[in-house]
């Protein structure tokens, strides 16, 4: 079950977009024949969290909330097999000893059987999510890439580096260098999605996966951040 729970907890825990962007390979960046020259003087460079601004946009909030809102019924199915279980599971442990070897072997079977019908239908959807997660990021990604690199050539910026990444050589910055709330106001205003609501399925992280919450949060790796391609 143990493979199973990874996806039932998914939902349940507090993943980002940070999780779900390692269900997507990234992109490959090209190098582009007609990248501007660098400005003249000393080097101008930029901080961003790159993963957190593109949930952060008002596009990838409201997405990413549908998609939240699509998997909840599944999410409340796979919590309804699970919580049959777990009490096949009690009462089988209470009244073990009252009942015949016969009995009990056939309840031991039913709830085994159980068990691999929910992890089968925890993997299926897990792939489902995933799948979808993934390609609504990378899609909005390139989106919000496209905004960045003309933010950082209209402001004169030589190098972006990427602080959301688990590889990130920064170590400091100043705060002024950090450009991620400029970018999503930029992409913000390009796109004119309006932000959600309160309540209304948006917020700065992507939705997990479908799941239940009597079992602990399943912790994910961090993803490298995707590198939408530039035209050559």
């Amino acid at each position: 079950m143990k493979r199973s729970l990874t996806f039932v907890c998914l939902l349940a825990s507090g993943l980002g977009m940070t999780a779900l962007a390692q269900t997507s390979p990234a992109p490959t960046t090209a190098a582009s024949a007609t990248a501007p020259a660098a400005p003249a003087g000393p080097p101008k460079i930029a901080i961003i969290a790159f993963q957190p601004a593109v949930a952060g946009t008002n596009e990838g909030q409201r997405n990413f909330g549908q998609l939240k809102t699509k998997f909840e019924p599944k999410q409340s199915q796979l919590k309804t097999q699970s919580d049959e279980i777990e009490g096949l599971k009690t009462a089988l442990k209470s009244q073990s000893d009252k009942l015949s070897d016969q009995e009990r072997a056939a309840r031991t079977k039913s709830i085994d059987d159980k068990e691999k019908s929910l992890q089968r239908s925890a993997e299926d959807a897990q792939n489902d999510f995933q799948t979808e997660a993934g390609e609504m990021y990378q899609q909005l990604a390139q989106k919000v890439y496209d905004v960045l690199q003309n933010y950082a050539q209209q402001n004169a910026y030589t190098l972006v580096v990427d602080i959301s990444t688990q590889q990130s050589p920064i170590l400091w910055a100043n705060q002024s260098s950090d450009i991620t709330a400029a970018v999503v106001q930029a992409y913000n205003a390009k796109s004119g999605v309006a932000a959600p609501p309160p309540g209304a399925g948006g917020g700065a992280t992507a939705p997990r996966a479908p799941g239940t919450t009597n079992h602990p949060p399943v912790a994910a790796p961090r993803p490298t951040a995707p590198r939408p391609t530039t035209p050559k």
